[in-house]
């Protein structure tokens, strides 16, 4: 068998490469690395994946604080979540958890329980903790949609 027949469908280089936790795992500990990431089971601990995206299906249940590019929820998480690009609450999903990103969408049916902190210096580099001010930080009522 040729390593062609192996490629996923659609040219997928390297560069786009996405693992799945499938809904049947159960992981306790630190998951880090440098591709994407859909979560369909259970992950207690840790999540770093800086530069990629993080996807929590339907069915995920999850505990951990977050440290990804780009986080969409559509599952359950418990933790903290910071985003350098984004982060998204679908309308069947639910966070618990202070949320730091420069952009964020939270539909209508999604819950989210937390504070919010938008970081305007985005990928203008970190020019220290100051980069937050109050002004910048907007604090979410317990249980609302936002």
């Amino acid at each position: 068998m040729s390593t062609d027949s192996m490629r996923p469908i659609g040219g997928g280089t390297s560069d786009r490469s996405s693992a799945r936790l499938g809904s049947s795992l159960h992981v306790k500990g630190e998951i880090s690395g440098s591709e994407d990431l859909l979560i369909d089971g259970s992950v207690e601990g840790l999540i770093q994946l800086d530069e990629r995206k993080l996807t929590v299906g339907a069915t995920a249940k999850v505990t951990a604080d977050i440290i990804a590019r780009e986080v969409v929820v559509y599952g359950t998480v418990k933790g903290n979540l910071r985003a350098k690009d984004r982060i998204e609450i679908k309308k069947d999903g639910s966070v618990n958890g202070d949320l730091t990103t420069s952009r964020i969408m939270i539909e209508d049916g999604a819950y989210f329980k937390g504070s919010i902190e938008i970081d305007k210096t985005g990928d203008k580099g970190d020019s220290g903790h100051n980069a937050f001010s109050k002004k910048d930080s907007a604090p979410a009522t317990a249980g609302k949609t936002i």
